[in-house]
């Protein structure tokens, strides 16, 4: 058994209906006449149960066959097909961009679905996501031709959509691109020549066409990320009928053989081996600075997919976490400690698992909260016409973007660890579900600028963008919140931990700024400042959850049928507080010892 996809709405419910206010962003003029938040019940089980049924039953093929290249192709597991046209043609890819689409839903909705999909069957989702968002590009910078041309095919998931920056000497750090694009005749057309790797979904049989975005530099444009500019390059060059045409001397080389997502392809795509490759330009071309507009094209897709990292990550811990708690249901073994003539039980009243249990619980909750609030944020930045709230939005994405992607997929990993060790021995086995899904999940702290540029991101431009202004803001919403709540009835204790965190955290960043004079200090702690950051920011969420489900709980009483969710809520956050919480308070301990042993260090001694 290599995957049992298994998951719920009532998080997801949760979090649309009770906890953000959908109804704002369901009331711009974007999406006035269309769904409601009494539709959500039935767009999330519909969504759910087509992710089961539908796209679950293909990931077993995606890890057990793979893909496969021969003769410069690319052959996917059949059962790939139809899960990803289930997801197109249900609207699930494309239509919350398609400015046509009157049945458009918000982005905070269509990413509550896609942890479905993502979760059911993980390889394929690089098939499809990508679709929007470069869709999107083409949409805000392209001609008036480009866009009749391509944003239709794609944003129905008739073409799919790449994104091409990386190249073998290129990987992060993307300005040592060589990728050339040489003016032709045709204003806008350009002849593209170079290499790029590690693309999802290079090459694939799924589609009729596939539109890759690509990173090059026009000839004599600046040198670096500068110089860069963004081109459209299709597979097949379109026909008078706007249908797949002349090949547009594009290769696939090769794709790579990997730990997981082994039925997505990954792949190395050569431009122009033969001088005939066309790439249009997207934007105008670089003016006299050289400065092309392509990283901040690709940036607007980038963000989306860093978020998409993030739910991802929360996707499969969450499915882990599932898997694990029915394992440790039904898997018989040792006795209660507290009731130990009672004979053998199932493992879930050992207390280590359910300490295991928890961990998981409330940090997914958390992962989850983070996600749809952020794109709640990109809701309203896309489609709210209230410029206070438009300004806030523009601060909570810069500050939220990083945390979301890095804090989210690596501390994904610990939480699918810890399903993986309540199985045992049996989850080191491919037999059962989880060892997959850890395979699966590994890419994510990789995907769209490995962590610790997220990390970096996060202390060296976020912190201080306009003078440290952007990010108090951000912290600002925290402590607002706390000294609004913390005499809340029944969390005194949990407040009183939080708050003291809050004021290590704090000195903590004070330390940390006052060492970062030094070089490479920075650099050393980057990594941890954000981890911490996150910490701080799931707590403030989790309480904020709890104490909305503590009030669910006083109105309907211990015996109704919702009482373990909300109950359970309100056991993550007391859990994540207690236990989690108090780290910020070693990592003060951290900083304040300014540690030089990584500048120090010579690297000779990794060599014996």
């Amino acid at each position: 058994m290599s995957s049992n996809f298994m998951n719920t709405t009532r998080d997801q419910k949760f979090i649309l209906k009770e906890w953000l206010d959908m109804n704002t962003v369901f009331a711009t003029d974007r999406f006035k006449d269309g769904y409601t938040v009494d539709d959500l019940d039935f767009i999330l089980d519909n969504a759910l149960k087509g992710a089961k049924e539908i796209v679950g039953p293909s990931c077993e093929d995606s890890d057990q066959i793979g893909c496969k290249f021969e003769n410069g192709k690319v052959i996917t597991p059949p059962s790939s097909k139809d899960a990803y046209f289930f997801i197109v043609n249900n609207g699930f890819a494309g239509s919350n961009v398609d400015p046509d689409d009157e049945s458009a839903l918000p982005m905070t909705v269509v990413w509550a679905l896609n942890e479905y999909f993502i979760a059911a069957n993980p390889s394929i989702q690089t098939l499809w996501l990508a679709n929007s968002g470069a869709a999107g590009l083409i949409r805000d910078f392209g001609s008036e031709e480009l866009k009749k041309i391509y944003c239709p095919k794609m944003y129905s998931g008739e073409w799919a959509g790449t994104m091409d920056l990386t190249e073998p000497q290129a990987g992060s750090d993307v300005g040592d691109s060589t990728t050339k694009a040489i003016p032709t005749e045709d204003p806008g057309v350009y002849l593209i020549k170079g290499t790029k790797c590690f693309i999802s979904g290079g090459e694939q049989d799924i589609t009729d066409n596939i539109i890759h975005l690509t990173l090059a530099r026009i000839e004599g444009a600046a040198k670096g990320t500068k110089g860069l500019s963004l081109f459209v390059v299709p597979k097949y060059l379109p026909d008078a009928n706007g249908n797949p045409g002349e090949w547009n001397d594009i290769n696939c080389a090769g794709i790579e053989h990997k730990l997981g997502h082994r039925g997505s392809p990954t792949c190395v795509v050569n431009f122009g081996e033969e001088g005939t490759c066309k790439g249009f330009l997207l934007g105008n071309p670089p003016g006299d600075d050289g400065a092309g507009a392509g990283m901040m094209q690709m940036f607007k897709m980038m963000n989306e997919e860093r978020l998409m990292s993030g739910l991802s990550g929360c996707a499969l811990a969450a499915s882990a976490y599932h898997n694990s708690v029915e394992y440790a249901t039904e898997r018989i073994q040792g006795r209660a400690t507290t009731n130990p003539k009672a004979g053998r039980c199932s493992i879930i009243k050992h207390e280590d698992v359910k300490r295991m249990l928890m961990y998981q619980k409330s940090h997914i909750e958390a992962f989850r909260a983070m996600v749809l609030s952020t794109f709640w944020w990109v809701d309203i930045e896309n489609y709210s016409s209230d410029p206070e709230l438009h300004q806030l939005a523009k601060i909570f994405l810069e500050v939220n973007t990083p945390i979301v992607k890095a804090y989210c997929s690596d501390v994904s990993l610990q939480c699918i660890s810890e399903a993986l060790q309540i199985y045992g021995g049996y989850g080191f086995s491919e037999e059962y579900p989880v060892a997959e899904i850890y395979r699966d999940a590994r890419i994510y702290p990789i995907w769209e600028g490995t962590n610790y540029i997220q990390s970096l991101d996060l202390v060296g431009r976020k912190m201080t963008m306009k003078k440290g202004q952007v990010f108090a803001a951000w912290m600002k919403h925290i402590q607002d919140f706390v000294a609004a709540n913390k005499e809340a009835p029944g969390f005194e204790k949990e407040f009183e931990i939080y708050v003291d965190a809050m004021a290590k955290y704090g000195e903590t960043l004070q330390t940390l700024m006052a060492l970062f004079a030094t070089p490479g200090m920075a650099q050393q702690y980057a990594t941890r400042v954000l981890h911490a950051t996150g910490k701080l920011w799931a707590g403030k969420l989790l309480l904020e959850m709890a104490l909305i489900a503590q009030k669910r709980i006083e109105e309907l009483g211990t015996d109704h049928f919702d009482y373990p969710f909300y109950a359970g809520k309100v056991a993550s956050a007391r859990f994540f507080i207690k236990n989690i919480i108090p780290e910020l308070t070693a990592f003060l301990q951290v900083a304040q010892n300014a540690d030089t042993t990584v500048l120090e260090v010579p690297e000779e001694i990794f060599f014996v």
